[in-house]
Order: C-alpha cells, then structure tokens, then sequence
C-alpha cells in the first residue's frame, strides 16, 4: 500500500508547492471535462424532453408524412425537404371506415410562421392549418369558446383558435373570444383559446394558433398539399394492422403498383426508437468533439511534466542513490499525471454539472418541461478520459525520468 500512498503524498506536496503552475496544467482538463458534462447533461434533459412530450400524445397515433424514407430511417420531411404527394383526398380516403376499419379519427396538417397583430399587439406566431378533427385526435381541450366545426374546415372561415400563452400575449387582461387579429394581412375572428398545454420537443405549443385547413392552404401559403396526417387507432394491439391498411389505402389513392411507396407511415413507438437513435447519435457526436479538448489538455499535461522531469533531476539522482529503483521513478511521475487529470477531472465535473443546472433553470424559465439530467455514465466517463489522459501523456515524462542516471543527476546543477 505505500507504494502507492507514498508517491501520492510526494505528488501532492510537489503540486501543492507550485500552485498555479498546478492550476494551470488542470485548466485545459476542467475545460475538456466540463464540456463532456454539459453536453452529455443538457443532452440527456433535451433527448428527455422530446421523447417525452411524443409519449404524451398517446400510443395510439400514427404519423403519415409525404415522401419515402428507410424503415428505420427518418422520413424526408422531418429533414426540412418539402414534398407535395399527399393531399386533402388521401386524408378523406384514411378516415374511410372501409378502407382503415382500425382508424378512430385522423387530422390533417399545414403549417407556416408569421406576426400576428391585435389591437394592440404584434408577435410572431407558429401556426398551424387543421382539420376541426385535430380536437378528436390528440385528446386536447378548449379552454375559452370553441374548436372549428367540421364545415369550417373547407369552407375558407377567417377565424382562429389562439394557445394559451398566444392569446394572454395578443389580449393581455382582455378577453380574446370575438376580437379580430390580423394575420398575414387577412383578418380573422378568434373563436377559442387552447388549454395550457406546454412544450412539445423545442416549441411551445401554448405559443402557437390554429385555424381552418383550407384557410391556410388556400389563403395565407398558396399550396394544395399537406405537411401530415396524424391517426388516432382504436386499440393499441391493432397498430401494426392499421399501419398496412394505411400503406394499401394510400398506394391504391397514387397509383403505386411496385411499393416504390411517395410517403411514410410511423407509429407513436417507431418514432420513438427513431428520435432516439437520431438525438443518441447527435448527443454522442458533440460529446466527441467537446472530448477534444481533452486532448490539448493532455498534450500540455506531458509539457508540463518534462519541464518538471529537467528541475527534479537532482531529486531523481538522490532518489535513486539511496534506493530508488527505475520502476519507483516512473511509478512516481505517473502517478503525478494522473493526480494532476483526475483533479481537474473532478472540479471539471463539478463545473459541468453547475453549468448544466444553470442552463436548466435558464431553460425552464423559458416555459419548457425542462428537466436536470446528470447522467452516472457520463461522470464516470469523465473520471475515466481523466485518469487514461493522465497514463497516457504521463508515460513518456516518466520514462524519461526513469531513463536519468544517478551519477548525472547528482552532478546535475
């Protein structure tokens, strides 16, 4: 046990004598270390956040998106590319009880952003173009008036259904039901405001409005194509039953004959495994690249080290004249290392997770389900690039150490 509780002893006192020169050598580590921790840590919360508000819309959804995409890949459309295959017909043709017998309700989707002005306000709004079935599908509720009526979702209705933080921003201590806003230069009628219902993945749907589907379509984008149609089933065990009815109901609305298939069809547990591939694959890149830095810190680790090898070498000959073996020098050099990156290892953890916990009440201050997410793998795999930094970028200094003869070193002024 002394052959390790000696050089420790020696290491720190050795450190604790050259303070910020100690400090400094650390400094390239706790900046590597902290990084790795943010962004493992924020994301971890981020990955959560996401996953978790898809959870919360229910188990039971299907998701049909223009354009083709691999199994296990996501669709074309979620990469920001638009495409126009699928229309208002192939919607009808989904909530046709013949031909998809599992299907509860679908709603169908448009989107777009622009400022929206009331009387006294302006702000910039996400909204969406819905079908009046959207009220069915994702289980939401009105707090104030009402949702759309079925025949304001293609009869070009100029009114609007406001989310709840959109209208206490538009009608601050006003009640909105009745008012006007204008949208785009074209005026509607705001008929209902949304429950509170908070953050879905990165926007807020309490900040966004609703309004009839054609009226986007028609009126305010200029297309005849949908961003999506999301299905409701009826029982969860009947999904993967749904999901070839819809495939076969939509192959038979383009014409397709060889399942060279224009669109993509995902459940509520696929998109789930995708989205966790995708933010695993995304979290793990960063983390890499903030790992970098770790290894400017351990390049001036062995920097420092050597420097300290040539002012120590009269200690390493003395050392070694009464006793000292070859493998003590090295054993005590490394060590060295190694005390130097795990202490910066653990004040760069501790940095890190101050940082990440900062960020998340910043971020949950902003209105989002954020939570604090320190995971234990990315501690111990701090502490771990830490200690194998300190072995590695150690290993030359000592051997170099080690290689010094006692005769030289003792005349060595």
């Amino acid at each position: 046990m002394r052959v390790i509780l000696d050089p420790i002893k020696i290491s720190y006192h050795n450190l604790n004598g050259a303070k910020f020169r100690s400090f400094l050598t650390m400094l390239g580590i706790i900046i590597g270390v902290s990084s790795v921790i943010v962004v493992m840590s924020i994301g971890g919360s981020a990955q959560k956040l996401i996953l978790g508000q898809i959870k919360s819309v229910g188990s039971n959804l299907l998701g049909i998106l223009p354009g083709a995409s691999e199994e296990k890949g996501p669709p074309a459309t979620a990469l920001g590319i638009t495409i126009t295959s699928l229309k208002y017909k192939d919607y009808e043709a989904l909530i046709n009880q013949n031909k998809v017998p599992d299907v509860l309700d679908a709603a169908a989707y448009v989107t777009g952003t622009a400022l929206v002005k009331s009387s006294t306000e302006t702000r910039q709004v996400n909204y969406q173009g819905v079908t009046a079935s959207l009220i069915n599908v994702e289980n939401v509720s009105v707090n104030q008036g009402r949702f759309f009526l079925k025949q304001e979702d293609t009869n070009l209705s100029r009114v609007a259904v406001l989310g709840y933080n959109t209208a206490q921003d538009l009608f601050p201590n006003a009640d909105p039901i009745g008012k006007d806003i204008v949208l785009k230069d074209q005026s509607f009628t705001v008929v209902g405001v949304m429950k509170k219902r908070g953050s879905s993945g990165f926007s807020n749907t309490d900040e966004e409005m609703f309004i009839p589907l054609y009226t986007a379509q028609k009126i305010l984008l200029g297309i005849d194509h949908l961003s999506f149609v999301r299905a409701k089933v009826a029982n969860e065990a009947n999904i993967e039953r749904a999901i070839a009815d819809v495939k076969a109901t939509l192959r038979e609305q383009h014409g397709i004959k060889d399942l060279d298939d224009d669109f993509s069809v995902r459940s509520t547990v696929q998109a789930l495994e995708i989205l966790t591939t995708i933010t695993d694959v995304l979290k793990y890149f960063l983390t890499s690249i903030a790992a970098i830095s770790l290894l400017v810190g351990g390049v001036g680790i062995m920097n420092i080290m050597l420097v300290s090898v040539k002012q120590r070498i009269w200690e390493i000959g003395l050392r070694q004249a009464v006793g000292a073996k070859k493998s003590d020098i090295i054993l005590q050099f490394l060590i060295e290392s190694v005390f130097i990156t795990f202490s910066g290892g653990i004040a760069g953890i501790i940095l890190g997770a101050m940082v990440s916990f900062l960020a998340s009440l910043i971020i949950r201050h902003l209105g989002y389900d954020w939570q604090f997410s320190l995971p234990i793998q990315s501690v111990l795999l701090a502490a771990g690039i830490a200690i194998a930094i300190g072995l590695i970028f150690g290993m030359y200094p000592a051997r170099k150490a080690g290689r010094v003869s006692p005769m030289e070193a003792l005349r060595y002024e």
